[in-house]
C-alpha cells in the first residue's frame, strides 16, 4: 500500500486530500493556501466562511531587508475552500506578541472587557508589508500557540461534543490527553492567553476542544497539523456513529413524508407567502432544502424542542439567528390555508420572542435591534426555507442550519444537546466587532435582494437586459422558448459573476445568481410551471420583463395567412398577457410591490406597408400595458419600452429577412457578404431615418428597461417609453 493510500485508509469519516506531489512544489504562504483549500474541500471539516488557518513564516522585511517572523492568517470573512493568497492577513509576529503586556497590565482586563475589544484595532499597527486584508478575531489564538502551524475549524462532529451537557467529560473519554478542553469563551486575547497556558501545562496535547465553538490543532509541520485536525474530527465522528440512534434519531418520526409532487405543490404555494411575511423591512432571497436528512428533522418528535433551544456555535447563529421559526402544522392535512395561518401566527410570536431576547440581553452600548424576522423557516412535511439578502447568503444560511441539525444529532446520540447561553449568544451577535464587520460590507446595489424573470433572454434585448440588471445586483431567471439559448445566457452570467458560495439547496434551489429555463409563453400551463420553478429556485419574484416577440413578413403577394395572424397575436399580445397574469398571482401571494415591463414597438403608432399583423399586435400590446397598469395597481407598476427596428442581435432579423429588407429599400449589397456586414448596412439605414441618426441597439433598450425597474421612475406606470432614436412619425398623438 502506498503512503497516500495508507493515509487515506487511516480515516473513516473525513477525507484525506493532502498530496505530497502537489504540496512539495509549494513553499511559504502558498503551502498555507494549499493546506487551507484541502481542509475547506471536505465539508465535514468546516462550513463556508468558517474556521481559519495560520503559519508563522520567515519573510524579508521590506523596511530593513532583514529576516522577520510573520504570522500569515486567513483573513476575516474569507472561505477556506476558495481562499487564495490575497485572502490571508500578515502580521509581524513579535509586534502582536508585544501587545500582550498591554492587555495583562490593564487592571480591568478579562473576557468581554473594553481593553480586550480595544486590542483588535491595534493589529493594524502590526501589519506586514502593507497587507490590507483584515485579520481574524481569532488572531490571539494563532499568535500565542507556540507552534508554527495552527488549524482552527468548526466541524459538526466536534461541535456535537462541544455542545453536549457533559462536554468536558466526553472530551476526556474520546481523546484522553491528546486534546485539551476549554469551556466556551468569546474569541479574544484572554482566551488566547488561557490556551497558551494550557499548552504549557499539557505539552503532549496535539489540539484543543473549545466548548460550543470548535477545535484547533497545531504542529511545527504543516502536513502533521493538517493530519492532526483530521484525526481529532474523525475520532469524534467515530464516537458519535457508534452511538447513532438510527430510526429513533430526534425521537423518531412524528409526521408522515409527503411525496415529491405533493411537497412541491405546497412549497410553490407557500414560499412566496412566507417571503412576503419575512420581507417586512428588507426583501429576502430564499433557498429550499428538502433532502431526506432535513425532512427527517422537520418531521421528527424532537425537532420542535431542539429548534426552540437554539443553535450552539457562534458561526451558526450569526447566520441563522438565535433560533429558527418552526411552524406548528400537520402535513397530513395538506391544508394550505391552515399552513398560512400557522406561519402568520408563528411569525408574530417569533418577532415577539426576538424582541424579548434583545431587550433581556442588551447592554448600554449594544447596536440597535436588527430585523426580528427569522432567516430559517422549518415546516413539517416541506423542509427548510433559508433566507438571505442574496442567493449566496441564503445558501450559506441553509448550510449552517444543516450543520446545526448535524450537531444536534451527534449531541443527542452521545449525551444531551445543550444550546449556547442566550446572553453569550447575544454578546456575539451584537458584539461591536461583529457590527464593525457588517459596517465594512459594501453598500447594496439598486437591485440587490430582487429576483427578475426575463422572457426572451436567449437573444437580443432580453439577453442584453439580463447582463444589464445583474450588474445592479438582481438575480436573473433567463427564460426563452429556446431553452438552450436561455441556459447559455445564464451560463455567461455565472462565468462572469461566479456560482456563489454556500452548499445548501435541493434541486433547482442549489443555484447561483442566474438560471436558464425554457417556456412557451402562449401556453398558460408552461408559464405556471415556469413560475413554480422560480419559487423553488429563489423564493419569489420582484419583476417580470417580456422582451420576446415575433415578426411574420407577408408573402410575395403581400398577404399574411390567418394562422400567422394568430401566431403573431399569440406571442406579442396574448403571451405577454398570460405571463403578466400568472406573475400577478405570485405577487398577490407575496404582497410585495413589483414591476412588469413589456416590449412593444414604434410600429405600434406608425402605420406602414408590409407589417400589418406585427404593427397591429404591437398597438394592442401598447393598450395591454395601460389595461394591466389599471388592473394590477397599486401592487404592480406596468410599463413598456417601444424600440424602433433593432437589427443587431435580434432573432427577428435572420439573414434572409435582412437581405429582403436591403432589397426592399434599394440598399446596395452583395449576396456573398457576411451576415454581420449586411446587418450593419440595414441598421445604419434605419438609423438615418431617426432624428438622432444613430443605430438602435439592444443595450439601449436594456438601459430603458433598467430605469423602469429601478426606483428612479418609481411613480411611472401605464406608460410606454420610446427608445427609437427619435422617429417623427412615431411621436405620440
Amino acid at each position: 500500500m502506498s503512503n497516500q493510500a495508507a493515509s487515506e485508509a487511516k480515516y473513516k469519516y473525513v477525507k484525506y486530500l493532502w498530496k505530497d506531489e502537489e504540496a512539495d512544489k509549494l513553499e511559504g504562504v502558498d503551502r498555507l493556501v494549499y493546506r487551507s483549500n484541502r481542509l475547506g474541500d471536505d465539508l465535514s471539516l468546516t462550513n463556508t466562511g468558517g474556521g481559519n488557518t495560520s503559519s508563522k513564516l520567515p519573510e524579508t522585511d521590506p523596511l530593513t531587508g532583514g529576516t522577520v517572523e510573520v504570522l500569515w492568517l486567513k483573513g476575516s470573512g474569507g472561505d477556506l475552500r476558495t481562499a487564495k493568497r490575497d485572502g490571508f492577513a500578515s502580521l509581524y509576529l513579535e509586534k502582536v506578541r508585544a501587545m500582550g503586556p498591554i492587555y495583562r497590565n490593564d487592571p480591568h482586563n478579562g473576557p468581554k472587557t473594553s481593553i480586550e475589544d480595544a486590542m483588535y484595532p491595534m493589529y493594524s499597527h502590526c501589519v506586514f508589508n502593507l497587507n490590507s486584508r483584515a485579520c481574524s478575531i481569532d488572531t490571539p489564538l494563532h499568535t500565542l500557540v507556540p507552534f508554527k502551524h495552527v488549524d482552527h475549524l468548526h466541524p459538526n462532529a466536534v461541535i456535537a461534543v462541544a455542545a453536549s451537557v457533559n462536554q468536558e467529560k466526553l472530551t476526556k473519554e474520546i481523546y484522553g490527553d491528546d486534546v485539551i478542553y476549554i469551556p466556551w469563551q468569546r474569541p479574544g486575547f484572554d482566551i488566547g492567553l488561557k490556551i497558551e497556558q494550557l499548552i504549557k501545562d499539557n505539552p503532549k496535547a496535539k489540539g484543543i476542544l473549545l466548548g460550543h465553538h470548535g477545535m484547533s490543532s497545531w504542529d511545527n509541520s504543516d502536513k502533521t497539523c493538517y493530519e492532526t485536525a483530521l484525526e481529532i474530527i474523525d475520532r469524534a465522528a467515530q464516537f458519535i456513529e457508534e452511538r447513532d440512534k438510527g430510526e429513533d434519531t430526534f425521537g423518531g418520526p412524528k409526521h408522515q413524508y409527503l411525496d415529491e409532487a405533493a411537497r412541491q405543490k405546497l412549497q410553490t404555494e407557500v414560499i412566496p407567502f412566507i417571503r412576503g411575511q419575512v420581507s417586512v423591512y428588507r426583501r429576502f432571497v430564499g433557498t429550499v432544502q428538502d433532502d431526506p436528512k432535513m425532512l427527517r428533522f422537520v418531521n421528527s418528535v424532537d425537532g420542535p424542542r431542539l429548534a426552540e433551544l437554539g443553535t450552539s456555535c457562534p458561526d451558526h447563529f450569526l447566520r441563522t439567528k438565535i433560533k429558527p421559526l418552526f411552524v406548528n402544522w400537520n402535513p397530513a392535512t395538506g391544508d394550505i390555508e391552515s399552513l398560512k395561518t400557522a406561519i402568520s401566527d408563528g411569525l408574530v410570536q417569533y418577532r415577539k420572542d426576538y424582541e424579548d431576547y434583545y431587550n433581556r440581553c442588551k447592554r448600554a452600548d449594544s447596536p440597535a435591534m436588527r430585523d426580528p424576522n427569522p432567516t430559517v423557516c422549518l415546516i413539517p412535511g416541506l423542509g427548510m426555507i433559508a433566507w438571505g439578502k442574496n442567493k449566496s447568503e441564503s445558501r450559506v444560511t441553509g448550510e449552517f442550519y444543516n450543520c446545526a441539525i448535524e450537531v444536534m444529532r451527534g449531541a443527542e446520540a452521545i449525551d444531551q444537546y445543550e444550546a449556547m447561553d442566550q446572553q453569550e449568544a447575544f454578546d456575539i451577535e451584537y458584539w461591536p466587532l461583529e457590527e464593525a464587520k457588517l459596517q465594512r460590507m459594501p453598500p447594496e446595489k439598486e437591485l440587490d435582494r430582487q429576483i427578475h424573470v426575463i422572457i426572451g433572454a436567449g437573444a437580443g434585448i432580453g439577453k442584453e437586459t439580463a447582463h444589464r440588471i445583474v450588474k445592479e445586483g438582481a438575480h436573473v431567471v433567463c427564460v426563452d422558448k429556446d431553452e438552450a439559448a436561455a441556459k447559455e445566457t445564464a451560463a455567461e452570467i455565472i462565468a462572469q459573476y461566479g456560482s456563489g458560495i454556500g452548499v445548501s439547496g435541493t434541486g433547482i434551489s442549489n443555484c447561483g445568481v442566474a438560471i436558464g429555463l425554457g417556456c412557451d409563453m402562449t401556453d398558460r400551463e408552461s408559464v405556471a410551471k415556469l413560475f413554480d420553478n422560480v419559487m423553488l429556485a429563489y423564493g419569489g419574484i420582484d419583476a417580470v420583463i417580456v422582451t420576446a416577440g415575433v415578426f411574420v413578413p407577408p408573402d410575395k403577394s403581400g398577404n399574411i395567412e390567418d394562422k400567422m395572424w394568430d401566431f403573431t397575436f399569440g406571442i406579442n399580445v396574448k403571451g405577454a398577457y398570460i405571463v403578466a397574469d400568472e406573475a400577478h398571482k405570485i405577487f398577490k401571494r407575496q404582497g410585495l410591490t413589483g414591476n412588469v415591463v413589456l416590449t412593444t414597438s414604434a410600429n405600434a403608432v406608425v402605420a406602414k406597408k408590409g407589417s400589418l399583423a406585427y404593427d397591429t399586435s404591437k398597438a394592442a400590446a401598447n393598450h395591454l400595458v395601460r389595461e394591466l397598469a389599471v388592473e394590477m395597481s397599486p401592487l404592480l407598476r406596468v410599463n413598456a419600452v417601444a424600440p424602433a427596428t433593432v437589427v443587431k442581435g435580434s432573432t427577428m432579423f435572420p439573414r434572409d429577412r435582412v437581405i429582403a429588407s436591403l432589397a426592399k429599400y434599394d440598399i446596395p449589397f452583395e449576396e456573398s457578404e457576411e451576415t454581420h456586414s449586411l446587418t450593419e448596412k440595414l441598421s445604419n439605414f434605419y438609423a438615418k431615418r431617426s432624428l438622432t441618426q444613430t443605430p438602435i441597439e439592444p443595450s439601449d433598450q436594456a438601459e430603458a428597461i433598467f430605469l423602469l425597474l429601478s426606483k428612479r421612475l418609481a411613480k411611472t406606470t401605464g406608460h410606454i417609453i420610446p427608445v427609437d432614436g427619435g422617429l417623427q412619425d412615431g411621436f405620440m398623438r
